[in-house]
Order: C-alpha cells, then sequence, then structure tokens
C-alpha cells in the first residue's frame, strides 16, 4: 500500500526515467537473445537439410576436390559424428575461439581471411554514418531555424532528389562522370597499387580513393537523419522554454544549438542506429561497384566461387558487427542526455 502511495505521488519525470532505464536493460537483453538466435539459426540449417551436413556446409562441388582426409578432418572438427547437443556445444566453442570454418577457396581459415577485409568495409561504414548524421543534423538544424525560407526549399528539394537513388546507382553515376568523364578519381581499389606511399602521401591516397564510394553512400543516408532533425527542430522551436530563451535576449545561434538543436539529439542518434544496418548493406553493393577491397567485394567473390563457410562466415562477422554498433549507440544515450544515466 506505501508502494502504491510512494508510486502515486512520484514526479512524473522520474517514473519517465525509471521506464526509460528499464527499457535500456531490456534493449540490452534483446541483443543477447537476437545474437544467440542467429548462431543457432546458423548451427541448425545446414544440419537439419538432407543429406549429408558437411555436404550442406561446404558445398557438393567442394566436396569434389577435398581428399578424404581432409573430409574425416573438417567432420571431427565440426563434431558432426557426435550428438546434435555436443555438437551445438562444439559449435560455440568453436566461435569463442574464433573458428568459422575453412575457406576452399582461399585455402585458410574463414577469420584469417575476414580481418584482411574487415577493416576496409569498417572504415567505410563508419565514416559514412558519421559525416551522414553529423551533415544530417547540421543541415536539418539549419533548414528547420529557416523553414519556409529559400535556404529551406534547396536543402529540402535537393536531399529529396537524392534519397530517391539507391547507393549502387548513385555510385555508379558518380564513378561514370568524376572517375570517367572528369578523370578526377580512380576507378577502383582502396590504395594505388605498388604506388609504396607512407605517410601523409598514403593518408592522401586512400582519401582519394575513398572519395567516390564514400560520396555515395553519404548524399543517399543523408535524407533520414536531414528529415528527422528538420522536423524535431520545428516543433521543438515552438515549446516553452525556447520562447523562454528568446525573452531572456539569447543569441540566436545559442538558441538554435543549444537549447532546441541540442534536443534533436537523441531522436538522431536512434535513427543513425536503425540505420546502421541498413548501411551496411548499402556498402556491400557499392563496394562490388567500385571494387573496393571489403566484404562486399568478398562477399561477391564467395558466391561466384560458392564458398560456402566464408560466406556464412563473412553474414555472420556483419550480423555481429550491426548488434554491437546498436548496442554501443544504446549506451552513448546516457552521454546525450544525463537523465538516463542517474537511472542506471
Amino acid at each position: 500500500m506505501q508502494e502504491c502511495v510512494r508510486a502515486k505521488n512520484e514526479p512524473a519525470p522520474n517514473k519517465i526515467l525509471k521506464i526509460t532505464a528499464g527499457l535500456k536493460k531490456a534493449a540490452f537483453l534483446n541483443y543477447v537473445v537476437a545474437l544467440f538466435l542467429i548462431l543457432t539459426i546458423n548451427f541448425l540449417v545446414p544440419r537439419l537439410m538432407p543429406g549429408d551436413p558437411l555436404q550442406a556446409i561446404y558445398g557438393s562441388e567442394a566436396l569434389l576436390v577435398i581428399t578424404p582426409e581432409l573430409q574425416e578432418e573438417l567432420t571431427h572438427r565440426f563434431s558432426l559424428d557426435r550428438p546434435l547437443g555436443e555438437q551445438y556445444l562444439s559449435y560455440l566453442t568453436s566461435l569463442c575461439r574464433g573458428d568459422l570454418g575453412h575457406s576452399y577457396y582461399y585455402n585458410t581459415p574463414v577469420l584469417k581471411v575476414i580481418s584482411g577485409f574487415l577493416p576496409w568495409t569498417l572504415l567505410l561504414a563508419g565514416l559514412a554514418l558519421l559525416i551522414s548524421t553529423l551533415l544530417g543534423f547540421f543541415l536539418g538544424v539549419e533548414s528547420g531555424f529557416r523553414r519556409g525560407r529559400t535556404l529551406d526549399r534547396v536543402l529540402l528539394g535537393g536531399v529529396m532528389l537524392f534519397s530517391g537513388f539507391p547507393d549502387f546507382f548513385m555510385g555508379i553515376v558518380l564513378l561514370l562522370f568524376f572517375g570517367v568523364f572528369l578523370s578526377l578519381v580512380p576507378l577502383s581499389g582502396a590504395l594505388t597499387p605498388y604506388a609504396g606511399h607512407s605517410g601523409l602521401l598514403l593518408v592522401m591516397d586512400l582519401l582519394h580513393h575513398l572519395a567516390l564510394p564514400l560520396g555515395a553512400l553519404v548524399l543517399v543516408r543523408l535524407t533520414g537523419t536531414y528529415l528527422l532533425t528538420r522536423n524535431t527542430m520545428i516543433t521543438t522551436l515552438g515549446e516553452a522554454f525556447i520562447l523562454t530563451a528568446r525573452a531572456k535576449g539569447c543569441p540566436e545561434r545559442v538558441i538554435r544549438y543549444r537549447h532546441a538543436g541540442r534536443n534533436t539529439l537523441l531522436p538522431v542518434v536512434t535513427a543513425a542506429g536503425l540505420q546502421f544496418a541498413h548501411l551496411v548493406t548499402g556498402t556491400l553493393f557499392v563496394e562490388i561497384v567500385f571494387s573496393y577491397p571489403g566484404l562486399g567485394s568478398l562477399l561477391y567473390k564467395s558466391l561466384l566461387t560458392r564458398d560456402y563457410p566464408l560466406m556464412v562466415g563473412i553474414l555472420l562477422v556483419i550480423t555481429i558487427v550491426v548488434l554491437t554498433i546498436n548496442l554501443l549507440l544504446d549506451v552513448f544515450y546516457s552521454k546525450l542526455d544525463p537523465r538516463v544515466a542517474k537511472c542506471t
């Protein structure tokens, strides 16, 4: 009875903050459950298919070139001659050791192959997420603050125009215009072969190759953050605390970013987390267009060569990266809004 009375008398903001803290814990649990389900499905699918599980994992073409000794070793490694429960335990143990299988195309462990391509994808996707979020935020703040003016109309029309193109199509357009017609940037790759650059020259060469794929991703992914920031900004400008700040004589720039702009950060971070999964998908296609040495090119090659262990390993790594980034963005909430941190 006392708890009910206390809850009834508790201020509404405290209730909201406690609910938010509970949602954060539930979100972390959701990520763990999602990862567990993905790992379980990845384990069960090849073993529930008719025929030899090793054939489902590697494909019939690979078994034609694999020696009987290697088949026996792989059967023992995956514990395919043991009960299903022991196989699942062995599967989880292997994942904890970083054993994602053996790529028969590269004739090396899958994790070793992926580790050579993953940094390039993380660099491209990470920069695209950072730049598109920051640029969309600042353009949305300026556009929302100047609603109905010339700058707002130009930004709104231009951003909506770019949003209608898929990532790979935008990449093709930029490649043809800046790479083929103007010859300003390289057509493929991440570094100039056999150039031997180091230091600042290496960084400049890397950025030179990164310009077009990064530009394609940023132009297409800019729209969501821009529209969300603009709409939130328009709503926030009508709040009472904005009117109070203006009545106190605060400069317009302070009102724009410190008061109104700061209140749009939480939904922007939420949108960035939700868009990251789609950004990774777009990155894979853009890498194929520009022959960029990331997981997209590697996944395309694994499809052509039917290297199933490498294919499954790439998809599993991408899933773990997406879940990790979304979890980090949820944790970042407490930095943007200190009220959330007080409830944890």
